[in-house]
């Protein structure tokens, strides 16, 4: 254990919603790139794609409530050597238009970038419908798929065009209304590689999107014990960095993994498979246990879900007393 305590800056509220900041990144990146189109599945001014749409109206298309058909049209602009942007809730632009995501965007390897918004708790008052927690579960299935989550603004910022110009296809899942602020904008951020927001020796927490939050009030709650805890953001699901997965495992024995997502076939059981096939360590998944969502605003969510800074302190805890 580790008697220096090595508080963290709590999470802060930026002044602005993530979806404002990124529509002002679409625009800005656009008039530099006549590449870039956006497609939408009716919802506008949901995602703040409406003003790319009044700027740019011969590069906007409005499919309606289609998503199926928006990901072959997206599919056929990539393949004409645009790039084509695809919006629409997690559940719609993902396990609704799946087959064609697969067929039409996977398999023939075309640079289509998807954004899903809303994604897990956050989808809040729009109930079990619109929650999807399984959406970069399906999505990590598929070859050639690249899944990114920012947990920010900044951290949105700096894989923006990364993601924009990966010569994969990308699905990011975007958070819309959330202020959330973990960074500080002087981080370097790379697809595919996890960044170490804290280093430390007892025990690794590896958290995602929404979770960094909770997994920040957690390790200083761990702090204050004088556990010293390694707390990894991993904002890439695939590829998935495995190096800094197995150097954890190796050099602090124990593994939190905290998602904003079902514990199946997502982060948690990314790292699962990482450690199982190289350095056999204890992993404890946090997240959604096998549920359908429901109506609720993200902190009752959260509760309800076992997924709060509490729920990971508890965790680690029992972790470090086996």
């Amino acid at each position: 254990m580790n008697n220096t305590k090595k508080q963290l800056p709590l999470p802060t509220q930026d002044d602005r919603e993530i979806r404002d900041i990124y529509g002002e990144l679409l625009l800005d990146l656009a008039e530099q790139d006549e590449r870039i189109v956006v497609l939408n599945a009716d919802l506008a001014r949901s995602d703040s794609t409406l003003k790319f749409k009044e700027k740019f109206p011969e590069r906007f298309i409005d499919v309606g409530v289609a998503e199926a058909n928006m990901m072959g049209i997206a599919a056929g602009l990539a393949n004409m050597g645009l790039i084509p942007i695809a919006h629409s809730f997690t559940p719609f632009a993902t396990r609704r238009a799946y087959d064609q995501i697969t067929i039409s965007i996977a398999y023939a390897a075309l640079p289509v970038k998807i954004m899903g918004t809303d994604p897990g708790v956050t989808a809040e008052l729009n109930g079990g419908t619109h929650m999807s927690f399984e959406d970069a579960g399906i999505m990590r299935n598929l070859p050639n798929m690249v899944i990114v989550e920012p947990a920010d603004a900044i951290q949105l910022k700096a894989l923006f065009e990364q993601i924009i110009y990966c010569d994969q296809p990308v699905y990011t899942r975007l958070y819309r209304r959330r202020r959330d602020k973990f960074f500080t904008g002087d981080e370097k951020f790379e697809i595919g590689k996890i960044y170490t927001m804290k280093d430390g020796k007892d025990i690794t927490i590896i958290a995602s999107g929404l979770m960094v939050g909770q997994a920040i009030i957690a390790t200083n709650m761990l702090e204050d014990e004088g556990i010293s805890v390694r707390l990894l953001n991993m904002h890439t699901l695939k590829p998935v960095d495995e190096e800094t997965i197995i150097k954890a495992a190796k050099e602090t024995g124990k593994i939190v993994v905290a998602e904003n997502h079902s514990i199946l076939n997502g982060w948690g059981s990314a790292v699962c498979e990482v450690v199982a096939e190289h350095y056999p360590v204890p992993v404890v998944r946090i997240g959604v246990r096998d549920h359908f969502g429901e109506v609720g605003l993200t902190d009752f969510l959260l509760e309800k879900y076992k997924m709060t800074a509490k729920d990971i302190y508890s965790e680690a805890k029992k972790l470090l007393e086996k």
